[in-house]
This record gives C-alpha cells, sequence and structure tokens, in this order.
C-alpha cells in the first residue's frame, strides 16, 4: 500500500465514522428534526457530488437510477431517526454489523456457501448483536437499534446495486440527486414536526457535504490502490474509531457491553471476510 493509499483510506474512514458523530451531535444537542437532517444531508451530499462531477477530467454525466435512490433514501432516513436515542458508538456498530450480515445473506440466499470458520464467524457476529441488545442497564434501545439495522440492511442494498458498476461517483452522484424528491416527500409527511437551528444545519450540511459527498470520493480515490481483502476488512475499523470518537467528544460511555459486542461483531465479520477472500 502506497502513501497516498494509506492516506486516503485513513481519511474516508474518519469521513464515515464522522457521519455518526455529526447526526449524533445534531440530534441530541441541537433543535434538528430528523426529516430535515437527513433532507439537508442528501441536498448538500448531491450539491458537493455533483460539483466533483463537473469539476473533473473526463465524462460528467451522472448515472445511477431510482432503485438506489430508493435505497440511499432508506438508510439516511432510518440512520437519522435511529440516532434520536443511541449513542455514536453503539449506533456504528449496529449499522455496521447489519450492512456486512445482509450482504453475507443476499450472497447465501443467491448460492454462496459458508466454510466452517466463515459460519463461526456468522454465529459470532450475530451473537455479538444479540448481546448487545439483551435486556441491562447499558443496552441501547431496541426499537433504535432495529431502525439502524434496517438503514444498514438498506445501505447493503444500496452496495449490491452499485456492485461492478463503472464510475462510482457518476452513480452515487446520480443517486443523491434522485434521492432529493425522495426526502422531500418525507418533509411533507413530518411537515408539522420541521424544526432546525443554526447548529442543526451546520451539522447536518457537514455531513452531507463533508463527510458524505467528499468521503465517497475519497474512499472511491483509495480503492484502486487496495486488495479487496484490504478494502473490505479496513472499514472493520469505523464503528471503533466512532466509539472512541464519541467517548472523547460527545462524552459517551465505552461500556464493557459495547466492547465485548464490538470483539464479537467485528472478529466474526473479519473471520468471514478473511476465508472469502482466500478461496
Amino acid at each position: 500500500m502506497t502513501a497516498r493509499t494509506l492516506l486516503l483510506t485513513t481519511l474516508a474512514m474518519l469521513a464515515f465514522a464522522g457521519n455518526s458523530l455529526l447526526c449524533r451531535a445534531a440530534l441530541r444537542d441541537s433543535q434538528i428534526d430528523p426529516a430535515s437532517f437527513t433532507a439537508l444531508r442528501l441536498l448538500a451530499g448531491a450539491l458537493v457530488l455533483w460539483l466533483l462531477l463537473y469539476l473533473r477530467k473526463g465524462p460528467r454525466a451522472m448515472s445511477g437510477n431510482w432503485y438506489g435512490a430508493l435505497a440511499l433514501f432508506a438508510y439516511a432516513a432510518a440512520f437519522s431517526y435511529a440516532y434520536q436515542y443511541l449513542d455514536a458508538g453503539a449506533g456504528a456498530l449496529v449499522l455496521f454489523g447489519a450492512v456486512q450480515l445482509s450482504m453475507i445473506a443476499w450472497g447465501l440466499f443467491n448460492g454462496e456457501r459458508l466454510h466452517r470458520w466463515q459460519l463461526v464467524g456468522l454465529v459470532l457476529a450475530v451473537g455479538g448483536l444479540v448481546a448487545l441488545l439483551l435486556p441491562g442497564t447499558s443496552a441501547p434501545s431496541v426499537p433504535a437499534s432495529l431502525l439502524m439495522a434496517v438503514a444498514g440492511a438498506a445501505w447493503g442494498a444500496y452496495s449490491l446495486l452499485g456492485k461492478g458498476l463503472p464510475d462510482p461517483l457518476a452513480v452515487t452522484a446520480g443517486n443523491f440527486i434522485r434521492g432529493l424528491p425522495i426526502v422531500a416527500g418525507l418533509c411533507l409527511v413530518a411537515l408539522n414536526s420541521l424544526k432546525w437551528d443554526s447548529a442543526g444545519v451546520i451539522y447536518a450540511v457537514l455531513s452531507g457535504g463533508l463527510t458524505s459527498g467528499i468521503g465517497y470520493a475519497i474512499w472511491y480515490a483509495a480503492l484502486p490502490g487496495l486488495a479487496a481483502v484490504q478494502a473490505a476488512s479496513v472499514q472493520l475499523s469505523v464503528p471503533l474509531l466512532t466509539a472512541l470518537a464519541g467517548s472523547l467528544l460527545l462524552g459517551e460511555p465505552l461500556t464493557a457491553r459495547l466492547l465485548a459486542a464490538a470483539l464479537a461483531i467485528l472478529g466474526g465479520i473479519a473471520l468471514v471476510m478473511c476465508f472469502k477472500y482466500r478461496t
């Protein structure tokens, strides 16, 4: 891995963790509501991605499709509503676990078979999620966790829809822009509860424009320098980065339950990934 790839990968992982931190901070510490946050996030992301596409050399036409836009909207909306009640670290862990497990499930549905150690990893990851949600004083909200799992499944679907498509920047820009009329519908439904303040707007714009739009562009720039197993496994760092940053920046507790669940979930997924790319 070159120094350039290492730098880009590090920045991309920090951006992905930043999405959770910004959303949690906005919905905990400002007056913005989840629908407004989602709308502003998608709008800022669409503008930044369109600008990046316009300024680059080569083809500038957007692509993507409405299926991708719907999956993107479902992820962003469920993500925002879930973070009303989840700490940043717990939310990122449930989100990441749900993304990976949904993609593994899709592979099984389409005829993939797990080797023995992959099966051990899958059981370990699912067990970690279950343990995280068991009743207890440090357990995260179960309804919010289920909603975050929906966000993870939607992002897994979005990833599968985009798998193998050329020009991911053009695809992502097109999907963000197609998502705008969908999120406008959400705002109409939630019209009576829409509210925001300057802090909430800043958090949402940073989430959409910086950690989503620019973050995705940085990740796509890093991918050509990463082997498949590196690209998959490096993302295991995101929930841990989020939990550590949530503790340092937002004052959220690093509980023994969260750390044990993270070890089981991320370790289990690492086992599945390791044997997937070895075979």
